[in-house]
């Protein structure tokens, strides 16, 4: 039986743990059933990204009659959008490829794996330990419990990625980030989308404001289908048939495919984590404290596996802290409550820190403030009327609660909210005393601050 020093499940931010221990001179096993560089590189923010920047273009030249520019496009070639992501993934993973074939101290095992004991897991035919492991095992499409689900071909985010030829129509079980953001890459082709959400609004954790804006955006692009349940699907010669119930009554929409977009659960039921000392929950994520730690000593767990802020740029920061604490015994626990996030869909989305729903879930005393982008200038110049910034500020020392935006430039525009959290005291006041430039869209986000004032408050 093979031993090592280190063992890593997940080849995405595990390979920080990879790196840091191979240049600790430790011998490491690396393993990972699924393509080497993890859901971002392969079926997830990188390739969806690539394909999502064209269906803005597209979006932008439709709206440009608006602006008095009459513009019309020809053609959109799905094979050369999805042939460019591809080549760019594809180019990204085999550097890696490459790269961990050569290093020293590394075992490479690309195979399902599993615990079969304390620090002990099956790879393939192979049985290996471990002194110490890092969990880093992501998550994966949770199917609901649709009547003939299983008898229907249907896409995720794990395949979507793989078609050749675009649908004429296509079904969206879910309401996410997902969801929205896949929904206006395939509208801005001309497939007739239907998203079907069991939530009142879309994009449903974040601000009501926003998720109402989200949600009248894309119905003026695609049928938008809320409070709403798919109940059953069946397939008759290539077409699905899937069964939608409301407050109203069902219906029934066909349609070419189905994509399940409706959650994520986490891994840990597939490597049999209990079999190590590893506690999970019923959805499969993995049980930590606020060090990455699991409940068996010498065992950690971050990313997706945990289930926590299913993001990558989260995962990246605590498989930071997590080296630290390993390498040098420094334990910084990461503060969740300055989380940002984005939402790559039309209009954009993004945001930082609390919503209003939980400030005052946490009894916390609040300024609030919502400021349009069509009261500056830049954003009157770019004719746009839905977006917006909301922000929230502790009332007695104006800290940075929260911050959130809808509109174009919005996850750029979130940058400066974010450092601002981060910096010095965590106060509103470096956005309201640094000068912005006039006219630029960034003055938004100090105009809010203007505007701040108790909840409540109506402004005249």
């Amino acid at each position: 039986m093979e031993r090592f020093d280190v063992l890593v499940v997940g080849s995405g931010s595990g390979m920080t743990i990879v790196e840091g221990a191979i240049n600790k001179g430790l011998r490491v096993a690396l393993v990972d059933k699924d393509p080497l560089g993890g859901t971002c590189l392969n079926r997830g923010c990188i390739p969806s990204k690539m394909i999502i920047y064209p269906a803005d273009v597209v979006q932008e030249t439709r709206r440009a009659m608006v602006l008095g520019v009459k513009a019309t496009i020809d053609e959109i070639d799905f094979k050369a959008i999805m042939g460019r992501m591809h080549e760019s993934v594809d180019h990204d993973r085999h550097h890696m490829e490459e790269s961990v074939a050569k290093v020293p101290n590394l075992t490479y095992y690309p195979v399902q794996s599993e615990f079969v004991g304390d620090y002990k897991m099956r790879v393939g035919e192979e049985t290996i330990e471990a002194k110490d492991i890092f969990l880093v095992s992501g998550a994966r499409p949770e199917i609901p419990p649709i009547k003939g689900i299983e008898d229907v071909p249907y896409l995720t985010y794990r395949n979507i990625f793989d078609l050749e030829a675009p649908p004429k129509s296509m079904v969206i079980a879910g309401g996410g980030y997902i969801s929205c953001e896949l929904a206006h890459f395939f509208s801005a082709l001309g497939v007739e989308v239907t998203i079907v959400s069991r939530s009142p609004t879309l994009l449903r954790h974040i601000e009501p404001e926003i998720g109402s804006t989200i949600t009248r955006a894309l119905n003026t692009r695609m049928s938008v289908l809320i409070s709403t349940e798919v109940k059953s699907v069946t397939e008759t010669r290539g077409i699905k048939a899937v069964t939608v119930a409301d407050a109203k009554g069902e219906k029934t929409i066909e349609a070419e495919s189905l994509l399940i977009a409706s959650g994520l659960r986490g891994n840990a039921d597939i490597l049999k984590a209990e079999k190590t000392g590893v506690k999970a929950d019923d959805r499969g994520y993995i049980t930590v404290n606020e060090f990455c730690e699991t409940s068996k000593p010498r065992i950690w767990a971050f990313g997706d596996a945990t289930g926590k802020a299913m993001f990558k740029h989260v995962a990246n920061r605590e498989a930071e802290l997590v080296w630290h604490a390993y390498d040098n015994g420094h334990r910084q626990a990461l503060d969740y409550d300055k989380i940002p996030y984005a939402v790559f869909t039309c209009p954009e989305v993004a945001g930082v820190g609390l919503t209003e729903e939980e400030a005052v879930k946490r009894h916390l005393k609040y300024l609030i403030s919502i400021y349009p982008f069509s009261d500056t200038a830049y954003g009157d110049a770019m004719g746009d009327k839905e977006g917006f910034v909301k922000m929230l500020v502790e009332e007695e020392t104006y800290k940075i609660l929260g911050c959130h935006i809808v509109g174009p430039q919005a996850p750029i525009l979130i940058h400066e909210v974010i450092v601002a959290m981060n910096a010095g005291d965590g106060s509103a006041y470096p956005l309201l005393d640094s000068m912005h430039i006039h006219p630029a869209l960034s003055e938004v986000v100090q105009r809010c601050v203007w505007r701040l004032q108790k909840p409540g408050h109506k402004h005249t």
